[in-house]
């Protein structure tokens, strides 16, 4: 079992920056792909990428492509989520969620955080 807690979130303005934070507890992080999503007001919750177990590869939604970087650091338990270029429509409470192996659906993730707020401003 693993327990996720974000951080990091924030209010920015379009086209500046944050890096999210996902830490973990228990010794079988690194046994766990991450995945990160959102969540805007009256919508539904949406993929925004993921990392293997080991680091080595990633996958990004295309909204977030070339904007949006995930790495992690599974000697500190860690995933990050950097986000740069943030536009309006990134704002959402952000969500890091583990699953053995790297899904895009939310319903494949077994353990989830409690979210981060992230608010953009045009």
């Amino acid at each position: 079992q693993v327990q996720l807690v974000e951080s990091g979130g924030g209010l920015v303005q379009a086209g500046g920056s944050l890096r999210l934070s996902c830490a973990a507890s228990g010794r079988t992080f690194s046994s766990y792909s991450i995945g990160w999503f959102r969540q805007a007001p009256g919508k539904e919750r949406e993929f925004v990428g993921a990392i293997t177990r080991s680091g080595g590869s990633t996958y990004y939604a295309d909204s977030v492509k070339g904007r949006f970087t995930i790495s992690r650091d599974n000697a500190k338990n860690t995933v990050y989520l950097q986000m740069n270029s943030l536009k309006p429509e990134d704002t959402a409470v952000y969500y890091c969620a583990a699953s053995l192996q790297l899904w895009t659906m939310t319903y494949k993730y077994d353990y989830w955080g409690q979210g981060t707020q992230v608010t953009v401003s045009s």
